[in-house]
């Protein structure tokens, strides 16, 4: 399995030609609110995205009015800057209590966004605020394509008198991760990787990971394998993407002159602690993402260790378009000087938060009636992914020491800690063995951060 990989070309035509972090996280392991912390460069609670539902402000009317208008596109459309979004944008868009299909969000010149979650087919498009259906055409109506089609459209069409700004937003590998047909038949053999913490019991952890049974159920693993490499195949046309992309920019000659990010809005887990399939939670395999990025001034080949979080793509791409930073009120921090230490100097930072709010039914799931209300994502096999009381706050420190410390909002006030450099897979939590004092100067820290907004989320000793 080792040198298998969908994105052999990404990682080569970005990740070779410039930087690749090693440790990127998401504030959030969520779609919507992690979407609208990359758009708006604040943790969750600034933004107050709380689930991917209008209740949870997912697109909702109050983020639309107190968000959206403060989100980076914004301030790089002042600068003149040409701007391109095309596919997924947040789960809620584009439904009737978010507006519909009129509302195109400020800041954006050419706007051709996925109206609800993620599909590949027979779908609703809004295109510059006009509605536009598609069907089950491979060639029309490939969502994963069409994108790229679209963007590579927008590059012909764009004035070369002013910069640009494209983000392209997929749907793979979301589910129901279907590939495109020449990869159907792709990674065969391929199954979930089976380390780590695989089929693990989740003992000492929050009690929605003593739920699972263990070890898993063979219907759970034919799924959990069945969704990976499906998942791997429909990353097969992201791969082509970035490919073609690459090249157009080539074309028209400002590939050197382009900043190029990959990113992901979250991890996902597959089998790990007998969780199947999801995300959500606080470990590591749901909240590290990708991160590569070529351009102007970062060395190839480099991979680099600072800390780096979804907050702060905004800051950087605006430091890179030259937006004065204090002008901005963002909770992120610019990773500019860490690729590309000749274009600027900072520091990075010592530690971050991740926090996520816990979503469940007021009623039982009538498909797995014995587990009671309260549980959300029971599937496959009436393992529940969510829950209301699933909500946590955590600090994570890289630099002194390799360490995460969370605390549940339930009514036992839950408390996981692990040390990352003796225990990589998190199996066991040590909040009974750690020194006290540790453990007072992480909950510190964590107030602070869980009640930071803007230069203070930079600035926690």
């Amino acid at each position: 399995m080792g040198g298998m990989t969908p994105m052999k070309k990404t990682k080569e035509l970005i990740g070779d030609a410039g930087v690749t972090f090693s440790n990127a996280f998401t504030a959030t392991p969520l779609c919507c609110p992690s979407r609208s912390s990359i758009l708006t460069g604040k943790y969750p609670h600034n933004h107050l995205v709380r689930n991917n539902s209008i209740s949870g402000n997912c697109s909702s009317a109050t983020w639309q009015k107190e968000a959206e208008p403060f989100t980076f596109p914004v301030y790089l459309n002042k600068l003149r800057y040409q701007t391109f979004y095309g596919g997924k944008y947040l789960n809620q868009y584009g439904s009737k209590d978010a507006g519909g299909v009129d509302h195109v969000p400020p800041g954006w010149d050419q706007w051709h966004a996925l109206v609800g979650n993620s599909k590949y087919y027979n779908y609703t498009l809004s295109v510059n605020g006009k509605e536009e259906k598609h069907g089950d055409n491979y060639e029309k109506d490939y969502l994963t394509d069409l994108v790229l089609n679209q963007s590579l459209h927008f590059l012909e069409e764009r004035s070369p008198n002013h910069p640009f700004f494209m983000m392209l937003s997929p749907p793979s590998p979301h589910s129901p991760w279907t590939a495109a047909p020449q990869y159907q038949q792709s990674f065969g053999d391929v199954k979930a990787p089976r380390d780590g913490s695989f089929n693990m019991p989740g003992k000492d952890k929050h009690w929605l990971l003593r739920q699972p049974t263990n070890p898993m159920p063979n219907s759970s693993i034919e799924y959990l394998d069945n969704a990976y490499r499906r998942r791997w195949q429909t990353l097969l046309s992201v791969d082509d993407m970035v490919e073609q992309l690459i090249k157009k920019l080539d074309s028209i000659k400002e590939l050197n002159n382009t900043y190029i990010f990959y990113t992901s809005d979250h991890g996902y887990h597959t089998g790990q602690f007998s969780l199947p399939i999801d995300k959500r939670q606080l470990y590591e395999f749901d909240i590290r993402i990708p991160l590569l990025v070529r351009g102007p001034g970062i060395k190839a080949k480099q991979t680099l260790q600072s800390p780096v979080l979804n907050i702060d793509l905004s800051m950087t791409i605006l430091d890179i378009a030259g937006v004065n930073l204090s002008t901005v009120n963002m909770d992120g921090q610019s990773f500019l000087a860490q690729m590309a230490p000749s274009l600027r100097n900072g520091t990075e930072r010592p530690f971050f938060l991740v926090e996520y709010t816990g979503e469940g039914h007021s009623s039982t799931d009538p498909s797995c009636p014995k587990l009671g209300p309260g549980l959300a994502e029971c599937f496959p096999d009436c393992v529940c992914e969510d829950a209301f009381n699933n909500t946590y706050a955590c600090v994570r420190t890289l630099k002194d020491a390799n360490l995460q410390y969370c605390e549940f909002a339930d009514n036992e006030s839950f408390v996981e800690v692990y040390n990352l450099t003796s225990d990589p897979h998190q199996l066991e939590n040590i909040v009974k063995k750690v020194d006290p004092t540790l453990l007072q100067i992480m909950n510190q820290r964590l107030i602070k951060l869980q009640s930071c907004t803007g230069d203070s989320c930079r600035n926690i000793k």
